[in-house]
């Protein structure tokens, strides 16, 4: 491979913040095509081409195209500005690789998960487990192109507090995966800011 007509790009001299944040979500949400589509590096991914053998395990209801599932981890950077670098870590969907988190959240200071309108009940564990952990995160519907509920109805339906964020975003698309990536820095940022009493 030749490095001088690679994508890697350099991080830039005035970068001061590096913030590693996990995109997670249950199995087939888009979690490897976001990591894709918003790194500015090529990004490191663990797919695996789905078999027989899992046929039993990974239900493919819903994403009968699916052909592939993440076995590790996915990796990508991405540069917020001047001075924020982001390490994008993608997590397997399923329950079954649960003693992964362990180490792919250590030193994590925020998730995205991923959730598709058609199989909300697999964004379950990713949530539980965020909150039981107190790891800060927010939500972002991915649009599959299916007629959906309001966030409001999404909200009630994942019993989120009224103080994760939620949005829709296309994880197909690098500005909307960016515009979401923002919006969990904010996020991140409100919650380290002092609530004067009475607040």
């Amino acid at each position: 491979m030749d490095f001088a007509t690679s994508d890697r790009r350099p991080l830039p001299r005035t970068a001061a913040e590096g913030v590693k944040i996990v995109v997670t979500g249950g199995f087939a949400v888009g979690k490897t095509t976001m990591v894709r589509s918003v790194s500015e590096i090529r990004p490191l991914n663990t797919e695996e081409s789905m078999t027989t053998a899992g046929s039993g395990v990974d239900s493919l209801a819903g994403t009968p195209d699916k052909t592939t599932t993440t076995v590790a981890f996915d990796f990508g950077r991405i540069t917020l500005n001047e001075r924020v670098v982001l390490y994008l870590f993608g997590a397997p969907g399923q329950q079954r690789f649960g003693y992964i988190w362990h180490r792919l959240f250590t030193g994590c200071l925020g998730a995205v998960v991923l959730v598709d309108p058609r199989r909300l009940a697999d964004s379950f564990y990713a949530i539980d487990r965020l909150e039981r952990d107190g790891t800060p995160f927010l939500v972002a519907r991915n649009n599959f192109g299916v007629p959906r509920h309001s966030l409001e109805q999404l909200r009630d339906a994942l019993d989120l507090s009224g103080d994760v964020p939620l949005l829709d975003c296309d994880a197909r698309e690098r500005d909307s995966s960016r515009s979401v990536l923002i919006r969990l820095v904010e996020h991140l940022r409100e919650l380290s800011v002092p609530r004067e009493v009475g607040e």
